[in-house]
């Protein structure tokens, strides 16, 4: 490709710019498949094949002649979409491969495909193609080219770090008060600790968390790990680089860790009001045990998919609270899944803005642009569009009462896995239905952000303004 460059007398010369490798021969379908905007969805679904087959195996589970075809594609769509939704229990269907399996695709997927793959290449090879950067920039979300490659050691960096830490109070735990062996203990801690920080939902209890509700040595690492994966990358990698004050942090970081906190707030209040005395859920539990279950029940649905009750049996109105926290999810560019706390709190300050009366979308000081808004409006209203159509799929496919499958379709639109008990005995095209909603609700975020702002080009005319009749 040739780029006209002036030189200090400015005459005009040529000169090549490297242009991205491409294979011999490559052709347009070829070269529209490796954008990053759509290598990213791809790379997700190969990984997502390959766990399958891997589950497949008869190492794999407890029993090798079940039938498991669709049981490990749906089992590693959830894992690899750090979901948590189950068709199957995960501590009695799988053997210990099978688990360590799940554990990887959690992993991979909480990561990012292809940020694994970019720091796998600057680990090995010292240094990264355009083409990689680009990728993992779509895939990562960090603002400027440059910080690739420090985002992604500093991502894998805080990884390590929280889940080393939670793995090692939630070991010491099962070892101590659950009459674990040290291995056992050692792999239960692990998981667990691997399955909160991805926000995945994934546990080695066939109650999942119910059973240690009670216990605050697990319930609170594991709530802490979930928090931490939560915000996102930009914003831990802020704070604990030194962005403790918060008069110095940016707008996203602002609605990020605010918006958090009156989620939490907001979800623990409304959880506790109306389970506080459900004899079903938290009404036998004493008052330290409901503290803790509540505290569970308001940070679990943003994305993890632990369960610290029965779903099945919690009321209408915890199940409704529960839907909103899902939907709007956690902080972008991170492992939680949902629309988003930006999404949702730019979307909320437009209206107010809009109720006030003025021109110009303004948060902490800051101005908010017009194509941030169109973006919003654009991520919030296809997520309400999948899980509209999923719902509407689900009853069509069972019998189902609206309030559970909207439930379902949500929890897994949202990448959370909090279910009411009705996935294992969905048929066949109710488990697809909610596999693409997992996927749709991990990959099409990201794609879609990401398509968005590099498609992003500035119109050099206006067409004439007309208004049409709104409300």
């Amino acid at each position: 490709m040739q780029e006209p460059l002036k030189t200090a007398s400015g005459r005009t010369r040529r000169t090549s710019l490297p242009d991205l490798p491409e294979s011999g021969g490559a052709t347009s379908l070829s070269r529209a498949l490796l954008h990053p905007v759509r290598l990213v969805p791809l790379a997700f679904l190969a990984v997502i094949l390959l766990g399958a087959g891997l589950l497949m195996l008869p190492a794999a589970r407890t029993n090798p002649g079940s039938e498991a075809m669709l049981t490990a594609l749906f089992t590693s769509v959830s894992a690899v979409c750090v979901t948590g939704l189950a068709t199957v229990d995960t501590a009695t269907f799988w053997t210990p491969f099978g688990q360590a399996v799940i554990m990887a695709l959690i992993q991979e997927g909480g990561f990012g495909i292809m940020a694994l793959a970019t720091l796998l290449a600057l680990l090995v090879r010292k240094t990264v193609g355009l083409r990689g950067q680009l990728i993992a920039q779509s895939e990562s979300r960090t603002l400027n080219f440059g910080d690739v490659r420090s985002v992604l050691f500093a991502v894998a960096r805080i990884m390590l770090l929280f889940e080393a830490g939670t793995a090692l109070i939630l070991t010491a735990r099962f070892w101590i008060a659950y009459d674990h062996n040290p291995a056992s203990a050692l792999w239960h801690g692990t998981f667990h600790a691997v399955s909160a920080f991805n926000n995945a939902g994934f546990a080695l209890f066939s109650d999942n968390l119910i059973g240690v509700a009670g216990d605050p040595w697990i319930i609170v690492p594991v709530c802490a790990a979930i928090v931490a994966g939560g915000l996102g990358f930009p914003v831990l990698i802020s704070l604990l680089h030194g962005g403790i004050r918060a008069r110095d942090w940016t707008v996203h970081m602002r609605l990020t860790v605010y918006g958090s906190l009156f989620l939490l707030a907001a979800g623990a209040a409304l959880f506790g009001a109306f389970e506080w005395n459900r004899q079903q859920t938290l009404g036998p539990m004493p008052a330290g045990g409901k503290i803790l279950a509540t505290l569970a029940g308001t940070v679990f649905p943003r994305t993890a998919g632990f369960n610290s009750i029965d779903y099945g049996a919690a009321s209408p109105e915890t199940l409704l609270v529960t839907d909103t926290l899902m939907f709007i999810g956690g902080g972008s560019a991170g492992t939680a899944g949902g629309i988003k706390v930006t999404t949702f709190l730019v979307l909320f300050f437009a209206i107010w803005n809009e109720v006030r009366g003025r021109d110009h979308v303004t948060i902490a000081h800051r101005s908010i642009s017009a194509p941030s808004q169109r973006q919003a409006l654009s991520v919030a209203l296809l997520g309400v569009a999948a899980v509209i159509a999923g719902t509407l799929l689900l009853l069509m496919f069972t019998d189902l009462p609206l309030e559970k499958v909207l439930f379902e379709s949500i929890s897994a639109f949202a990448t959370v896995g909090l279910s009411t008990g009705i996935t294992p005995g969905l048929p066949a095209d109710a488990q697809w239905v909610l596999m693409v909603l997992m996927f749709t609700g991990r990959i099409g975020t990201i794609t879609v952000a990401s398509a968005l702002a590099l498609s992003s080009r500035p119109r050099l005319y206006q067409l004439p303004e007309e208004r049409p009749v709104i409300g």
